[in-house]
């Protein structure tokens, strides 16, 4: 093996240094602790699903999947999200339970990458479904708790995109007439690629009207007001439905007291094909790409055999990261080094120091190279070395 392809990782994959992984450990402790505290419940499913169950379920897309065989020729993939695996144990088994179910989750989620890009092939999230609720409150209740976990985890600047799914359906409909349109128009939302959104809407053969109605709806975005602009270019049916939807939510959003978090975006759209209705994305300052998503999903867990509405979202632990303006620094601890004729007294007084509560390193002298370089390293440092009847402290 060459020495370049010793140190490589495959596409995507990235190592967690120990001051990042101390950052990241006290980021997801104090997410989950507010997740607790709201009344969610943690969960855990395995990293590996099959392919025809959860993996055609997952609404990423094949070429994104991680699939392998198992020794009974079964495909399976590594899980490419956690909503799936969670609708699956709750179509299963949690169900039969206190309904609506309040699930959280942390864990590793897999999306190969073609090429490298920056793009990660492995990420953690954390997260909560809730199962079982089709009211604005609960879509209300998921959007409080994230702004909460925001700033729990150290966020001090962040905002919320929301839109919704059966607006643009409709619209799209009523203008297009067929979803195969619908759906290449939508590939233009999905990517942020408003130039050619426009371009291709402007060679469409419809009236000017009906153009002008397309186009208009790229404009629809910012505070309140723009649902009037919404309201406008919708011709009832369920797209009217849906701006209603967002009023009552906003007003609840309100005496959740964090409105001023939120604004609308009603071209948002998502990659994940299950969403039904509400969408939204994180926006955190300092970070280059959307923090988290989640919506409302209330056909998902048809696909399981247990037909229930549900809404939840998902939070990237490395964007989080990526925003905060400092690192944890990595802890110093209080280092024994000993000699072999000391070793007892070195192990006794080791054991003493963490039945107390502090974070004790344990090193026999004879492993060391520079013991000064070493020691540098130390909060401070106790020697059992010679034949000294206690140890000595620095």
């Amino acid at each position: 093996m060459s020495k370049l392809l010793m140190f490589e990782k495959p596409v995507g994959m990235r190592d967690t240094l120990p001051h990042i992984y101390e950052t990241k450990r006290k980021l997801k402790e104090a997410a989950a602790a507010e997740m607790r505290s709201w009344g969610y419940r943690f969960i855990e499913t395995p990293a590996l699903e099959y392919y025809e169950t959860v993996g055609a379920a997952s609404a990423i897309l094949d070429r994104q999947l991680f699939k392998l065989l198992d020794q009974q020729g079964n495909t399976l993939v590594l899980r490419p999200d956690m909503t799936t695996p969670i609708a699956r144990v709750a179509a299963s088994k949690l169900l039969k339970e206190r309904v609506p179910l309040r699930l959280a989750y942390s864990a590793s989620v897999y999306r190969a990458q073609q090429r490298e890009g920056g793009r990660a092939a492995e990420f953690e999230q954390i997260g909560v479904e809730m199962i079982g609720d089709q009211t604005v409150s609960a879509d209300a209740e998921l959007i409080a708790l994230l702004v909460s976990v925001l700033k729990k985890t150290g966020m001090e600047r962040f905002r919320l995109s929301l839109g919704h799914i059966r607006f643009t359906d409709e619209l799209f409909r009523q203008i297009l007439g067929t979803e195969e349109r619908a759906q290449y128009l939508r590939r233009f939302l999905y990517e942020k690629n408003y130039v050619g959104y426009r371009e291709h809407v402007k060679g469409l053969a419809l009236s000017s009207i009906d153009q002008q109605r397309l186009l208009r709806f790229l404009d629809l975005s910012g505070e309140l007001n723009c649902l009037e602009g919404a309201a406008d270019l919708i011709e009832g049916g369920a797209g009217s439905e849906a701006i209603a939807e967002l009023r009552s939510l906003y007003e609840r959003l309100q005496e959740y007291g964090v409105a001023e978090y939120i604004q609308f975006d009603l071209p948002l759209v998502s990659h994940m094909s299950y969403y039904t209705g509400l969408v939204f994305e994180v926006y955190v300052d300092g970070a280059g790409t959307p923090a988290g998503n989640g919506g409302r999903y209330d056909h998902l867990l048809e696909k399981f055999g247990r037909p229930a509405s549900a809404t939840g979202f998902g939070l990237r632990v490395d964007v989080l990261l990526s925003a905060l303006e400092q690192l944890e620094e990595e802890e110093k601890v209080h280092c024994i080094l000993f000699s072999n004729e000391r070793r007892i007294e070195a192990i006794q007084e080791a054991r003493k120091r963490r039945e107390a509560g502090e974070a004790v390193l344990l090193q026999d002298v004879a492993g060391l190279e520079d013991v000064d370089r070493f020691t540098e390293t130390c909060k401070s440092v106790s020697f059992f070395v010679g034949k000294a009847a206690s140890g000595r402290e620095f």
